[in-house]
């Protein structure tokens, strides 16, 4: 059953009382504090979006003055003017616009034609000359030459007497005469001047107004307020063909100091005190869990991310030490990430390190943690696994930065180059072989031209032969018959001497494999292809010229791998030879030309009298595999092309007109600062018999 007693009367304790006044008062020292802050923050914003109104319109403002300025310079160039009256007009709008501190024409390399200074201020390029700053200029007017109109230059600052300098931005227009490009009219504006008289002293009253560089740098300022307060600032971006202003407002009032309507906001805040801070509390709460939660989840998904990547990751501060490092770069090395965490430069170093590199990667850390390379560059080096397989690696690394914006260490991406190199390795040796396929497919080519060149020696070897076992058995061997037999036996010998050279040609250019890069003269390159050559060019009684420098000059020095360039020339010549055999014998001429093309390269010529080149087959000349010749294979001027652009040349051809015949030329790297020699003696083109 339930009791009917009632319970004692409460009775008020004496701490009560103190204790709810302090809380009241408490709650409206809170109270007035939360409304004093919103206060100050709403005029904070106010103040903050007059600011940026400001900015807005003096940044209109300047765009329209600049463009105002882009129309009268346009209009100089109107009916293309004679430079006298171009000079006149330059000068009066020099006097309207102060901006504008010198107007010049140049013509298209860029030389001064005439140059007009404002009237208004000391010439502008007094203390430096103006082709010593013209570097700007001649990008704007690159890109202008680029999109046919106006470019604007970065800023840069020319120093003026007395010690004084201004920050001068160019504009490039182009020049153009019966609409072709003629040259380019270069404009100087004072950036300075450009604020001064292009935003309207309403707008820039109270501020300070300036053109500033990407991390805050001033360039140039205006304004009626000596310097901002840096609590009001904005800023806008004024995009100009080729150049960006950053304008910036920085205005000369400080914090709000006084708060308005401070009794009503009392009033209010204090009745909504009390539902505030419970809800306040209830919303934090929320948040906080909500926050929880979303960290958890971007932890988790973070960490699932750096799980998944193939791409190492390794982490460092600022004293080297490695702080984290992912599965992948754990799996790529061999090591436990606890065997890697905490192992920094000096004695301690990482276990991935080649002990014969450490000395060596030690100094290089320390540059790199010393803040002197620029951050995001990539270097290859090598690591070396936990079974000590050493492989190679590419390394980028950028600043690792905290929230506070501060640097805390460095992030590096590293990847495994072993299969790429394992891929470039294959492709090397499938390179090789195409090119020992095609060289074994020039020589089966050749087969038929040895037969008929080795029949004569061999013919005539055996006539000689069988004329000295005719005269031994004729009857007894006197002094004259002997004389005879020498006779015919040393015929025999230099026959037998002709086809061992022939051969040996043959089997020096099969057999030679190495690919080792010399220098040597040109002439040995050719000299190394003529028996070769030679045998197919007296199959089509074709003539041969040597065409070489003039009389006195030196035969050209290159740089190259021997055997693949002698290739490339056989099979040019042999192309060239082929190229004629439908002419009459008297246009049968292959011409070979050497010449010094510039202090870096050397150009040779293979120059035929064919037919030319149709130009349905000229499109796919260089395609591998295609060729116009029944039995050929269509790899010879693939390869060619492949030999030459990897000694940094290149192979082109030019049919030299209608019946003229064709020409392929290809660079190859000269000697540098090679020793002087004396130039071997000049002989006039050479020319190969017919038969």
């Amino acid at each position: 059953m339930m009791s009917t007693e009632l319970p004692p009367p409460v009775r008020p304790r004496p701490w009560r009382r103190p204790m709810l006044w302090g809380a009241l008062v408490a709650l409206l020292v809170v109270a007035q504090t939360a409304l004093v802050k919103l206060t100050m923050e709403y005029e904070t914003a106010r103040a903050q979006d007059r600011v940026e109104r400001a900015a807005a319109e003096a940044a209109g403002e300047v765009r329209q003055s600049l463009s105002r300025d882009l129309q009268s310079l346009q209009a100089l160039l109107w009916n293309e003017p004679s430079l006298p009256q171009w000079r006149a007009d330059a000068a009066d709008l020099l006097r309207a616009r102060r901006e504008l501190v010198r107007i010049e024409r140049r013509d298209l390399d860029f030389r001064l034609i005439q140059g007009v200074d404002s009237p208004y201020r000391t010439p502008l390029f007094t203390v430096i000359p103006r082709d010593e700053l013209r570097v700007d200029a001649e990008v704007a007017c690159a890109n202008a030459r680029r999109l046919s109109g106006p470019a604007y230059s970065r800023s840069y600052f020319v120093p003026l007497p007395g010690g004084l300098g201004l920050e001068v931005m160019d504009v490039c227009l182009p020049v153009t005469e019966q609409a072709r490009l003629s040259g380019f009219m270069v404009a100087s504006y004072a950036l300075q001047s450009v604020l001064g008289e292009a935003v309207a002293p309403e707008t820039a009253k109270g501020y300070e107004l300036a053109f500033v560089e990407g991390d805050g740098t001033r360039l140039a300022r205006a304004g009626a307020v000596p310097r901002g307060q840096g609590v009001f600032v904005a800023q806008r971006l004024i995009d100009l063909p080729g150049n960006t202003l950053q304008l910036r407002l920085d205005s000369g009032a400080g914090q709000p100091a006084l708060i308005p309507n401070l009794a009503v906001a009392l009033v209010l805040g204090l009745s909504l005190a009390l539902a505030a801070v419970v809800a306040l509390l209830a919303r934090d709460v929320r948040r906080r869990a909500q926050a929880e939660h979303d960290l958890a989840e971007a932890l988790a998904f973070r960490k699932a991310m750096e799980d998944s990547l193939v791409t190492g990751l390794r982490a460092r501060d600022l004293d080297g030490r490695i702080t984290y490092v992912n599965p992948a770069f754990c799996a790529m090395v061999g090591f436990e990430p606890h065997e890697l965490i905490g192992k920094t430069i000096g004695q301690d170093s990482p276990p991935y390190w080649p002990p014969e590199m450490v000395q060596e990667y030690t100094q290089r850390q320390q540059v790199r943690l010393s803040g002197t390379l620029p951050p995001r560059e990539g270097y290859e080096t090598t690591f070396m696994r936990r079974n000590g397989e050493r492989f190679p690696v590419m390394v980028y690394e950028a600043p690792l930065v905290d929230r506070e914006g501060r640097q805390a260490g460095w992030m590096g991406a590293v990847l495994d180059l072993s299969d790429q190199r394992r891929v470039e390795e294959l492709s090397r040796q499938q390179h090789e072989k195409l090119q020992a396929t095609a060289r074994l497919a020039t020589v089966g080519e050749m087969a038929s031209l040895l037969s008929h060149e080795l029949n004569q020696p061999l013919a005539a070897i055996s006539s000689y032969a069988t004329g000295s076992v005719n005269l031994m058995r004729s009857g007894p061997v006197d002094a004259d018959m002997q004389a005879m037999i020498l006779q015919a036996l040393e015929r025999i010998a230099e026959q037998a001497e002709r086809a061992g050279r022939v051969i040996k040609s043959v089997h020096d250019f099969v057999r030679r494999r190495e690919h080792i890069r010399e220098a040597l003269r040109a002439d040995q390159l050719i000299d190394a292809i003529m028996p070769l050559v030679r045998l197919q060019a007296r199959k089509s009684a074709t003539r041969i010229e040597l065409d070489w420098p003039g009389p006195g000059a030196p035969v050209p020095r290159v740089v190259c791998d021997r055997t693949m360039v002698e290739q490339v020339l056989l099979n040019l010549t042999r192309n060239a030879i082929q190229a004629m055999e439908d002419q009459p014998l008297e246009r049968r001429v292959l011409r070979i030309r050497v010449r010094q093309a510039d202090a870096r390269w050397v150009r040779f010529s293979v120059i035929d009298q064919g037919a030319g080149i149709a130009p349905e087959v000229a499109s796919r000349l260089f395609t591998p595999f295609f060729t116009t010749r029944s039995e050929g294979m269509g790899l010879g001027l693939s390869l060619c092309r492949t030999v030459i652009e990897q000694h940094g040349g290149a192979l082109v051809f030019e049919n030299l007109g209608e019946g003229a015949g064709t020409e392929f030329r290809f660079t190859l790297p000269a000697e540098r600062a090679a020793p002087r020699r004396n130039a071997p003696p000049q002989t006039t083109p050479s020319e190969e018999p017919t038969r």
